[in-house]
């Protein structure tokens, strides 16, 4: 699953003023039953912080890796997956990968930092409360993005601090549960990161404040790409039932990924709606299913183009494909009256030139690295609003390829059109099934209906 981007802080009081407002704090425990261990356990900015780590796939094995490698006593606590196989695969990786990749001079490299006993290996649909349950602060969330919003929901009511991956959901009620649930996290004092790292990325961070200021003048228009070739794929096995394949191959289907507009292509309509400062207000484009046609694609696109539309009247242009053998591009741009810059790259070509010379930084590091100084140190950090409304861009252009509509956002934030299935179990049936010929249905432009 999958990336991300900065943060503000607030000063420091002195350690006896904070223990003060922890105090007081505390007298809402009672009434509230949750508290934010920013403002008890870590007020001292050393303590051990226990991860409960959800969803064991390779990102989000990554981020475990990555929060196991910030300053001060951490541990990954529980872990939480649908299938024993993949807990057990990321727990042997978790063990082996500190060795090999952060801490070399460390004797034992990060099996000193995970205590995840049996009893504290979770499987199955509900196996998330359970970690989340098991004693720790903080979350991870890597699931695939169908089931980020009522994990986030349930992390939050227990009150534990979150890193979440993108995208944050797959459909309009999916991002209003998200932005229902974080006013709660923000009155809880939680702190939260989404995992679009380009806004903890130094390169990015400068040539959108340059742009910002009028390195090229009054931008035009902005155009962007996620075109790459082609996806990782598991086969449907005979022992699997549908909903098992589906979970396994879950970027393959719309109702798990969102589809690969949605999934991946979201970091780039995360930059362009940084740059502007806001999301569009319309989208049009056109999309298929041309040579990805094989039932182990599933039922998204393996092409869309949309034109996405901001309120003053610049338009955003966008490619997302994953067909191999064609031209294949992750890059943002945008173009201005007095010049032109490609923002992944950070080279602005306009009156004066410029280009990032400085060092770069793993920016995938840095957002942990700001999440738990922030847990450490009581500093407000929440990245939920970009995420959900970056989310929301990509969902409003999947709903305009697939309709082949003029869709507004209005219409598309408050869509009552769940991608849900009836019931979560490994025997029940997912939202698609195959046809007589093991083919999926496919969204049909002019007839599918989003909204």
């Amino acid at each position: 699953m999958n990336d991300t981007p900065s943060k503000g802080g607030t000063d420091k009081g002195s350690r006896r003023d904070f223990l003060k407002s922890s105090a007081v704090a505390a007298v809402g425990v009672s009434v509230t039953g949750n508290l934010s261990i920013a403002r008890s356990a870590h007020a001292a900015g050393d303590d051990l912080i226990k991860i409960a780590l959800i969803g064991c796939g390779g990102r989000g094995t990554g981020a475990a890796c990555q929060a196991l490698n910030t300053k001060g006593p951490v541990k990954v606590w529980a872990m939480a997956d649908v299938f024993q196989d993949r807990l057990e695969t990321s727990l042997a990786g978790l063990i082996k990968g500190q060795e090999a990749r952060y801490d070399r001079s460390a004797h034992h490299g990060f099996r000193e930092k995970i205590d995840v006993p049996p009893e504290r290996r979770f499987v199955g649909f509900d196996a998330y409360k359970k970690a989340i349950d098991s004693g720790v602060d903080m979350v991870i969330l890597s699931t695939p993005p169908h089931f980020r919003p009522m994990q986030f929901e349930y992390t939050v009511k227990q009150g534990k601090h979150v890193f979440m991956e993108k995208p944050v959901a797959v459909d309009g009620p999916g991002i209003r549960q998200l932005f229902a649930t974080n006013e709660k996290a923000k009155k809880k004092g939680l702190k939260v990161v989404v995992g679009l790292h380009r806004r903890h990325d130094r390169k990015f961070q400068e040539i959108i404040r340059r742009l910002k200021k009028g390195a090229i003048g009054k931008i035009v228009f902005i155009r962007c790409y996620r075109n790459f070739g082609g996806l990782s794929v598991v086969h449907h096995q005979a022992e699997m039932t549908e909903m098992e394949y589906q979970l396994r191959n879950w970027n393959c289907f719309t109702w798990l990924s969102g589809d690969h507009i949605v999934e991946a292509h979201v970091h780039e309509f995360d930059v362009c709606n940084w740059l502007k400062g806001e999301h569009p207000v319309t989208a049009q484009g056109q999309g298929g299913q041309q040579v990805c046609i094989d039932s182990q694609y599933g039922d998204i696109y393996d092409h869309h183009f949309v034109e996405f539309t901001y309120s003053g009247g610049t338009k955003m242009f966008s490619q997302c494909r994953t067909i191999p053998g064609c031209w294949n591009n992750i890059s943002a741009h945008a173009h201005g009256i007095g010049g032109a810059a490609d923002v992944c790259c950070g080279r602005i070509e306009g009156a004066e030139k410029w280009r990032f010379r400085d060092r770069a930084t793993n920016p995938y590091q840095v957002e942990h690295d700001v999440l738990f100084d922030a847990i450490r140190n009581d500093k407000p950090h929440n990245e939920v609003e970009y995420g959900a409304l970056s989310t929301m861009t990509a969902i409003m252009g999947r709903m305009a390829t697939y309709s082949g509509k003029i869709i507004n956002w209005e219409n598309a934030i408050n869509s009552k059109v769940s991608l849900a299935p009836e019931r979560y179990a490994l025997d029940a049936t997912p939202p698609v099934v195959p046809d007589g010929n093991g083919l999926y249905p496919v969204a049909m432009p002019g007839v599918t209906k989003v909204l």
